[in-house]
């Protein structure tokens, strides 16, 4: 017999109070972003599949559910990012706006294949972008915004891992590297396979092929970037990445505990600069990533200057505050009639009021009073 009850692999409910403590958490995030001008947008969770995956972006494609549109005829997606839809909105719906636009968001999203072996296949992301500027002083909001969110919720001993794709990115050009080379090498730097990366650049040319070489070993604290002047040719993009990361090392020196990492490529395909990742005792995982994706916008009609960060709710559901569940007040099935303005009255003033059918407990029914007649009226008196 079926056991049709049973929830796919890495999906999971959520039961009430973790619910409760998850909406709470969520609600006091977008509030925090709401008073740093964050606007919050609410995207489709479904869309045409071309829309929320970018070509050659392998890793986003191999997340994305995918399914025939019987009214169109062409494929559509189940969002499995929220990044790339804000930004369509951001090029799109608002183009109109020509100066600094925040939005931010909160939403499920759904992978057709988990992250990692304790990663749940429906993410719960949060998150908040901005658009419009490219300076480092946008990079350094959206940091500051993403380490007090994790702290709001009571995260604590945060550390902040950063690096900068560009630095790849400009070594990869400047080697004359196809499109397929950069990519196995991409991902073989994500994976840290020093091993395979020795093999892959056997053939590069030199100052390049060192340059390969040298990017597992540049990570560690601030120092590391004055290494990274030695050991890395001397290409515009290196030096303005270099540049910007001793930016966010002084601004962030004693904030935070830092950490540098120039072979730290485990963003998305669509980052073109800063990217970092905050880290927590007791997580393997970084529990929230960003970084600078300028011009993603460009093929919605756009190209705007980007960056922000997101996170999944779901990895923190363990720490988050516990809130006392409130109790309510009982009024008897037989008793509403006569109290249906009294028991209005009090769940307008916030109150709960839980109707029983059953005769059932305080324990039961979560009550702690019960609503009783008095006279020609109606009081409120414990319940035990």
């Amino acid at each position: 017999m079926m056991r049709n009850w049973l929830l796919p692999e890495h999906i999971a409910d959520i039961l009430p109070a973790t619910a409760r403590q998850v909406e709470s958490a969520k609600a006091a995030m977008l509030e925090r972003f709401r008073t740093a001008g964050y606007e919050l947008v609410l995207p489709p969770l479904i869309e045409y599949a071309d829309s929320l995956v970018s070509e050659g972006d392998s890793a986003l494609d191999l997340k994305t559910f995918k399914l025939d549109d019987p009214f169109s005829g062409r494929q559509l997606g189940l969002r499995a990012d929220i990044t790339p839809q804000v930004a369509r909105i951001d090029a799109h719906l608002l183009a109109h706006r020509t100066g600094v636009t925040r939005l931010c968001y909160a939403g499920s999203v759904v992978h057709a294949r988990p992250a990692g072996l304790l990663s749940s296949r429906e993410p719960l992301q949060v998150g908040a972008e901005l658009y419009g500027y490219a300076g480092i002083e946008a990079d350094l909001e959206i940091i500051g915004l993403m380490l007090s969110t994790l702290r709001l919720v009571g995260v604590n001993a945060l550390r902040l891992d950063v690096g900068h794709i560009a630095i790849f990115r400009g070594l990869a050009a400047a080697a004359g590297l196809g499109s397929a080379q950069t990519a196995e090498l991409f991902a073989i730097l994500q994976a840290k396979d020093v091993g395979s990366l020795r093999l892959l650049v056997a053939d590069v040319a030199e100052p390049y092929r060192s340059a390969f070489l040298a990017l597992p070993e540049l990570y560690g604290p601030a120092s590391v970037l004055e290494r990274a002047r030695t050991r890395l040719p001397s290409l515009p993009e290196v030096e303005l990445g270099l540049m910007q990361l001793a930016a966010i090392a002084r601004h962030l020196e004693g904030q935070v505990e830092l950490s540098f990492d120039l072979a730290e490529l485990r963003g998305d395909y669509y980052h073109t600069g800063l990217m970092f990742a905050a880290y927590a005792p007791g997580w393997s995982e970084a529990l929230a990533r960003g970084g600078r994706y300028d011009n993603v916008g460009r093929r919605f009609g756009r190209a705007r200057p980007a960056t922000g960060f997101s996170l999944d709710l779901r990895d923190l559901v363990r720490i988050l505050p516990e809130r006392d569940p409130a109790r309510g007040i009982r009024v008897a099935a037989r008793h509403l009639p006569g109290a249906a303005a009294e028991v209005q009255r009090l769940r307008e003033a916030g109150e709960i009021v839980v109707i029983d059918y059953l005769a059932e407990s305080a324990g039961a029914l979560n009550c702690d009073r019960e609503l009783v007649p008095a006279g020609e009226g109606w009081q409120v008196i414990p319940f035990n």
